[in-house]
Order: C-alpha cells, then structure tokens, then sequence
C-alpha cells in the first residue's frame, strides 16, 4: 500500500464559521514588537493550526489586513480572534488579571529550557510571549511573567525565527495539555 498523500476533501477541513464556533485551545500568544509580517502571517498560521484563543499583537506589530501578512498567513487572519494592543506590558498586565499563566519565551539567567516544562507547571489559560526579532522580549514583560522559557540549541546562531519559535513552543503546550 501507497503512502499517499491526502486531498483537500479529505482532509475534512472546517469553515472559518465552524472554527469560531469551535472550542479553542486555551492558549493566547502575544507578539511583543514584532517587526515582519511573514512572522505575524505564520503566527496566525500556526494560531489556527492548533486553535488558539487568541492573538495580541502589540506595540509596533502589524495588524491584518495587510498584503505582506496575507502572504503567510493564507486566510488565517479571518479564523483567529486577535486584538491589537499598544503596550505588551499592559496588555500582559491585563491577562496576569484573568489569571494567565505567562511565558516569555526568551533566554535568560534563569530561563528554563522548554523540554523540562511539565503539565503542573501549566494551568487553565496560558500565555506566550513572542519579542522583537532583535530585541527579544522587553525586559520589563519578562519581570511580571511567571517563567521564561527557553527552546533549546545546539548550533552557532543560538536564536530561532519568531514564527518557527512560536510553533515549538505552541506544540510542547498543546502536548502536555492534551496528550
């Protein structure tokens, strides 16, 4: 027997109603300060992929609709709930308030690597943080976060694109959630 690849149809994908009616993943992202829209396309790609809550895009990230976001995203933009907020720190504070667990997702002196994080460690809503492409994620969001975590590397770079860094991290979650 083939190992043959599906078609659309049988793939038995769901409509952007079905999906906003869906029972979502409860995890937001929030992109702090990104700065390409291939990145927030391929966010709110990966959003839709493992239905996320939400998106918050803050400070000078992009907001759809925009060509350049489109060109990642392939219509996810009109799936995923997302909300544009000036300042990651507030919109941070407001999520700590709705009792998130936040997660920057950054290296630090004390972050702890991604696959020593555990299903106690999680709780019912979780937040990740996502920083600027040069920057990372502002200092002061990382001093109210409950943890920081950190994706590890073995290579010369030691750092990840945004989008691809999203998606691990967004998948040990879901992992330890539902598996």
């Amino acid at each position: 027997m083939k190992n043959e690849k599906l078609s659309m149809q049988q793939l038995n994908r769901i409509s952007v109603e079905e999906f906003k009616a869906s029972e979502k993943t409860p995890i937001v992202v929030v992109l702090d300060n990104i700065r390409s829209m291939n990145n927030i396309g391929s966010v709110f790609r990966t959003a839709d992929a493992f239905r996320l809550d939400k998106l918050f895009l803050c400070g000078i990230t992009a907001t759809p609709p925009h060509r350049e976001i489109n060109k990642t995203a392939l219509g996810a933009t009109e799936s995923v709930d997302w909300e544009y907020r000036e300042s990651t720190l507030e919109c941070v504070k407001e999520l700590l308030d709705k009792d998130y667990k936040i997660f920057a997702l950054e290296q630090t002196s004390d972050s702890i690597s991604l696959e020593k994080l555990t299903k106690e460690d999680l709780t019912d809503k979780i937040a990740i943080i996502l920083g600027n492409e040069v920057e990372g994620v502002q200092q002061e969001v990382i001093d109210i976060s409950h943890s920081v975590l950190e994706i590890p590397q073995f290579g010369t770079k030691h750092s990840l694109n945004v989008s691809v860094s999203c998606g691990i991290a967004v998948w040990e979650c879901i992992k330890l959630l539902k598996l």
